[in-house]
């Protein structure tokens, strides 16, 4: 009760920002009130089915829970039980993405940890299993599970030092939750023990999933259409910079600026972390002098005969883009504030991959491909252009570059079927546990 009573004051304190969020074009709170009032998704009744409640925050952890959802629907099939998914997610982006890969009948907007909001969607949802994207731990959430003996796991667990660090602080409560969670499938070694010291009580180091939910085949009908809709053609050398925030698309414009007059094959693409963004990296094109298309008007306008930049304004198809790409440079590593994002993407695919040196939220998977020198850690804007006219220069060692950081991402697959098969267990368990309720005359 009093938590509700804390969630609220801090709710109506943050009211004025929602609106703000709102009305001022930028990125919105995602359903505040359906998710205040934990108006889950009207799912129906599951008959003899088991039904799994899968959450991510946002596009990353959607990412890695499709994969998930598709190796256990394949596990489970391969032993007759049926089975079912719901999908929450916490951000816009997230539902947006949740409905194009589950359907939106079955993804809803994960609710506030109110205790009431929780308690709604338990009941809509019914879940037998409570499947949480890398870490999502709130306190009436895991207790609601917790009393229903809904078993709780955290796939792909990742806990960086500054997360554990801040979890630290508050060491009572987070134990507490972790008490609640019934397996943590850690994506390190380093991870599952700073899991075990904040009072995890089962992990598992599976490795990490992001491994596996990563493309790889530049002859996808979907890439190729992508190419065609951009014209870009066979022998264009696509310089593609993903996943950016302030300064990084400057930079990636002062590289291809830079390089374009003795290359004249070369071609950006930059995809900001946030669409919303897209009017703010306009503004740099055009004070660049850059003559640039918008990958929101391909279909109406088609592609330009003159623009050699694409400025893709859009949600969700950095995945297919990087297939594209000769040369990548992966974003939110240069500043510090976000700790880099999905450098395995482009990797997949053979590009010439370089990041920041900002990526703790990547530490393993950075480790691993500098240490099999699959890719490069550029340090300001200087070292990026260096890096891509060294590609440009030399196209037989991007190539090789490239080919190394393919082959490292497929030597290192396996988590998703290795966390999927220990999903199906905490299904059969509870299944059995309920079961031996029913027979003994007990509450399940």
């Amino acid at each position: 009760m009093l938590l509700d009573f804390l969630y609220l004051a801090l709710f109506v304190a943050l009211l004025p920002w929602i609106a703000w969020r709102r009305i001022s074009g930028g990125r919105p709170v995602a359903h505040p009130w359906v998710r205040f009032f934990g108006q889950g998704p009207a799912l129906g009744a599951k008959g003899p089915r088991q039904r799994i409640w899968l959450h991510g925050v946002s596009v990353g952890e959607i990412q890695l829970l499709t994969s998930l959802s598709r190796a256990i629907k394949a596990r489970a099939e391969a032993d007759g039980l049926p089975l079912d998914m719901a999908v929450s997610s916490s951000t816009t982006t997230g539902l947006e993405l949740a409905g194009r890969r589950f359907g939106t009948a079955a993804v809803f907007p994960c609710p506030l940890d109110f205790s009431w909001a929780v308690r709604r969607v338990f009941d809509r949802v019914s879940p037998d299993l409570l499947i949480l994207g890398e870490l999502e731990l709130w306190p009436h959430l895991l207790d609601e599970a917790h009393r229903r003996r809904v078993p709780v796991m955290v796939a792909n667990g990742r806990l960086s030092e500054r997360s554990a660090r801040g979890y630290g602080r508050i060491r009572p409560l987070v134990r507490r939750m972790l008490g609640r969670v019934t397996l943590v499938s850690a994506r390190s070694g380093a991870d599952a023990e700073r899991f075990r010291i904040l009072g995890a009580k089962d992990t598992i180091v599976a490795g990490s999933m992001k491994f596996d939910g990563v493309r790889g085949d530049r002859g996808d009908a979907e890439i190729e259409r992508l190419a065609d809709l951009a014209g870009i053609h066979a022998d264009d050398i696509v310089f593609l910079a993903g996943s950016t925030q302030a300064p990084e698309e400057q930079y990636a414009i002062d590289a291809f600026r830079t390089l374009r007059t003795s290359h004249p094959r070369l071609r950006l693409v930059i995809v900001p972390r946030h669409a919303e963004r897209a009017a703010e990296v306009a503004a740099l094109l055009d004070a660049a002098g850059l003559v640039w298309q918008a990958r929101s008007r391909l279909e109406t306008e088609g592609a330009s005969a003159t623009a050699r930049v694409l400025l893709v304004d859009t949600t969700g198809e950095l995945g297919l883009w990087w297939g594209t790409a000769r040369i990548a440079f992966v974003g939110g590593s240069l500043d510090g504030r976000r700790g880099g994002q999905n450098m395995l993407e482009p990797a997949a695919y053979g590009a010439a991959v370089c990041f920041g040196p900002q990526t703790w939220n990547f530490a393993d998977e950075v480790a691993i491909l500098v240490a099999a020198d699959a890719a490069r850690v550029v340090a300001d804007a200087a070292e990026m252009i260096e890096f891509v006219r060294n590609c440009l220069d030399d196209p037989a060692e991007a190539r090789a570059l490239g080919l190394r950081a393919q082959a490292t991402v497929r030597a290192h697959g396996g988590a998703t079927a290795a966390t999927a098969d220990r999903a199906i267990d905490l299904l059969r368990h509870r299944s059995k546990a309920r079961e031996g309720c029913r027979s003994g005359g007990g509450a399940g």
